[in-house]
């Protein structure tokens, strides 16, 4: 069953379902607001730019992967989402109330997004604000978003730090803590267990990827220092 799969038909129709108040006990995958919201999210970024093309839609569905026989469903919900990038802060309030206890499944949704603002090779200003007052919206950090920014546009100098969550003058058992929790949490399983589906164990191994090469970045830095 794909992430798709038995949703479409009910999503049009069911936006408002994720006001509830109470945890929903479907997974997301299965979860009808759950996926209108995603939609319009992708669907609206792609407009934050000013434009919103076909390429934007292909890694919409690299992320999601609808089938066959719902993706011309897809597709025109998505086209109707992206006329305009108005009404993207109810989608993000919605998700964060309903999910407001899962956070890592908020990040994984941001991390989602991040892959659709790239797919063109390059990543506006329009669409970091964007992403950046999504991420807001979840109740997200500050050093969340700056974390999973630097994962998918890559470094700079004192990005590693970032990525893993410490502090640059952080010591190096501390710099290993973090490093061990920050792949325990992008551990591909642990997406599987938190309810989404397999399309986004992908993303989980480049964010495992992203995060192995942080620290072996920082060790580097430090071993060059005391060898200088």
């Amino acid at each position: 069953m794909t992430f798709w799969h038995n949703i479409v038909k009910l999503a049009a129709g069911r936006v408002n379902a994720a006001d509830c108040d109470d945890c929903p006990q479907s997974l997301p995958g299965q979860d009808p607001a759950f996926s209108t919201a995603v939609i319009a999210l992708g669907a609206k970024l792609a407009k934050a730019d000013g434009r919103a093309d076909l390429m934007e839609f292909e890694a919409f569905s690299e992320v999601f992967q609808p089938t066959s026989e719902n993706v011309r469903d897809i597709q025109r919900l998505y086209d109707l989402a992206r006329q305009t990038t108005l009404g993207f802060e109810g989608y993000a309030k919605r998700l964060a109330k309903r999910y407001r206890a899962c956070p890592q499944l908020l990040e994984d949704v941001l991390d989602g997004l991040f892959h659709i603002a790239k797919s063109d090779g390059v990543v506006t200003h329009h669409e970091l604000d964007y992403l950046q007052e999504v991420a807001r919206l979840f109740g997200l950090s500050t050093l969340t978003f700056r974390r999973i920014r630097a994962t998918h546009l890559g470094a700079g100098p004192q990005d590693p730090y970032v990525i893993l969550a410490v502090e640059a003058d952080a010591s190096d058992e501390t710099v290993r803590s973090a490093w061990r929790r920050a792949l325990s949490e992008a551990h591909p399983d642990r997406a599987l267990s938190r309810g989404l589906p397999s399309e986004f164990v992908e993303l989980a191994h480049l964010k495992s990827a992203a995060i192995n090469e942080a620290y072996d970045t920082v060790m580097r830095e430090r071993r060059a220092m005391v060898e200088a």
